[in-house]
Parts: C-alpha cells; sequence; structure tokens
C-alpha cells in the first residue's frame, strides 16, 4: 500500500495547523503589545513613599514664610503684600514647584508612565535651578528689604529631592 506522501506531493496542512498558526502569531502581536505596555511603565518601589512624603514638605511649606513674612500661598497667588518687593524669581518658582513637584509628579506617581516620571525629573531639576536662583535674588537686594525665609529653602531642598528621586526611577528602567 502506498503512503499519502508517495509521489512527491507535500502533506497540506488541514485546519487545524490553519487555526494553530493564526493563533500563534495573535499570541505573538498580543505579546509584543504587552511588552510595549511594559517598558512605557515605572515602578518607583519604595522611591514612591519617599516622593509622596517630599511632595507633602512640599505643600506644608505654603504655610510657612517665603519672602519677609510672605507665606508661600500668597506668593503662588500672588497676593503678597506690594512692599515686600517679592520680584519675580520667587513668583515663577513658587508657580513651577506647585506645577512640577505637586501635579507633575502626583500624575507621574498616578499613572506611572515613563514618559511622564521623565518630564517631571527634568522639570523639577530646572526648578529647582529656578528656586536657588530665587533664593540668590533676595539675598542681594537693596537694604532695607526682606530676604529670603526658611520657607523658600525648604521648597527649594524639596524639589532637589524630587528631581533626584525622579531621576533616580527613570534612569532604572531596563
Amino acid at each position: 500500500m502506498l503512503s499519502e506522501n508517495s509521489g512527491g506531493q507535500q502533506p497540506r496542512p488541514d485546519g487545524d495547523e490553519e487555526v494553530d498558526q493564526v493563533s500563534q502569531q495573535r499570541f505573538r502581536a498580543e505579546l509584543s503589545r504587552a511588552e510595549r505596555d511594559i517598558a512605557r511603565r515605572i515602578d518607583p518601589g519604595a522611591r514612591a513613599m519617599v516622593i509622596t512624603g517630599v511632595m507633602l514638605v512640599l505643600v506644608l511649606t505654603a504655610v510657612l514664610p517665603w519672602v519677609g513674612g510672605a507665606q508661600g500661598w500668597q506668593i503662588v497667588a500672588g497676593q503678597a503684600d506690594p512692599a515686600l518687593e517679592v520680584g519675580l524669581l520667587p513668583r515663577l518658582f513658587s508657580v513651577n514647584a506647585t506645577v512640577a513637584g505637586i501635579l507633575l509628579g502626583a500624575l507621574a506617581l498616578a499613572t506611572r508612565r515613563w514618559s511622564i516620571a521623565w518630564v517631571a525629573a527634568m522639570f523639577c531639576g530646572v526648578v529647582t535651578v529656578e528656586g536657588v536662583i530665587a533664593i540668590w535674588s533676595r539675598q542681594t537686594v537693596p537694604a532695607g528689604q526682606e530676604g529670603p525665609s526658611f520657607g523658600l529653602v525648604i521648597a527649594v531642598i524639596a524639589m532637589g529631592v524630587l528631581a533626584t528621586q525622579w531621576l533616580r526611577i527613570v534612569w532604572s528602567r531596563p
């Protein structure tokens, strides 16, 4: 008796083999999609608690004096006493610290997206430099004007810690 392969004919794939190939292709596509999704995410681990704590410190600096007797929230809102002549740099720092340190940081922690964490790291770094310049600008005011208060210094330190923590997270990505 002759076998089915006699005569040089190739065996034809039956319906089950075609279904297996289609399901394997679907599985590969799904697997590569899952790999891309995982690559876009971060896992801050214990650093999430550090970041959250520093964000809380940054929020609490809003009730501390930043320039003279003006509290941080007054500088953010633009309601500081005009006699203090707060200037542009402390105001710019206060707004950017709120956006970068609190809002963008919370968004990065909530979504766990690598790209948002990267933007938070870079923005926090820039805002830290702004804060240092804001402190310097208040230390070089004419005699009789108020210098920087401890709330502004604590806020700058908090932004520096946030920048460092975000950079460590985004650089730890495999």
